[in-house]
C-alpha cells in the first residue's frame, strides 16, 4: 500500500501550516478500516446470530404416540359406556398407555394430559357394536404400526414389533 498523504514526522508542526496526518494516525485508521471491512459481512453471513434455526422436524413415532392414547382412551369410554366389558377392556387399555408412554421416552416427549386425550367418537349403541368398532381401530392401528415398524431403525424396531403383536392379539380378545 502506498500512502500519497504528506506525512508528518515529526510530532510538532510549524505554526501557520496545517497540521498534517501522522503514520500511527493513518495506521490506526487503515486498521479500523481493513477489520470492519472484515467483519461486516460475516455478520450478514449469521455469524453471530444463530436464533434462527429451524425447528427439527418432528418425530415419525409421534404419531404412534397419539394413536395409543387415542385407543386407551376409546377403550377406557367403552368400558364407561358398558361396565359388563371393563374386566375385558381396562387391561387393554391399560396396555395402550403403557406403549403410549415407553413410545414418548424413546422420542423424548411429554405425555399429554388426560383429558387431551379423550374420545372424539361416542361408543357403539351396544356392547357387541363396541367390541367390534374397538376391533377396527386395533386392525387400523395394527396396520399403522407395521408400516412405522417397517420404517423404523433397528433399536425402535423391536418396540414397535411388539406393539404390533399386542394389537393383533387385542383383535383377537375382542372377538
Amino acid at each position: 500500500m502506498v500512502l500519497t498523504w504528506p506525512v508528518v514526522i515529526g510530532r510538532t508542526t510549524q505554526r501557520g501550516q496545517a497540521s498534517g496526518h501522522s503514520r500511527r494516525k493513518l495506521l490506526s485508521a487503515g486498521a479500523l478500516l481493513v477489520l470492519g471491512g472484515a467483519v461486516t459481512p460475516l455478520t450478514g453471513c449469521d455469524l453471530f446470530d444463530r436464533d434462527d434455526q429451524p425447528a427439527p422436524p418432528p418425530d415419525p413415532l409421534r404419531p404412534m404416540v397419539d394413536e395409543a392414547l387415542a385407543l386407551a382412551a376409546a377403550y377406557r369410554a367403552s368400558a364407561t359406556a358398558y361396565p359388563e366389558l371393563a374386566d375385558r377392556l381396562d387391561p387393554i387399555a391399560e396396555t395402550h398407555t403403557a406403549h403410549a408412554t415407553e413410545l414418548a421416552r424413546v422420542i423424548g416427549v411429554t405425555l399429554p394430559s388426560a383429558a387431551s386425550a379423550a374420545p372424539t367418537a361416542a361408543p357403539a349403541a351396544d356392547p357387541n357394536g363396541a367390541r367390534a368398532a374397538l376391533r377396527a381401530l386395533e386392525k387400523t392401528a395394527q396396520q399403522s404400526a407395521t408400516a412405522a415398524c417397517a420404517a423404523a431403525p433397528a433399536e425402535r424396531a423391536a418396540l414397535l414389533g411388539s406393539i404390533v403383536a399386542a394389537r393383533a392379539t387385542h383383535q383377537e380378545a375382542l372377538k
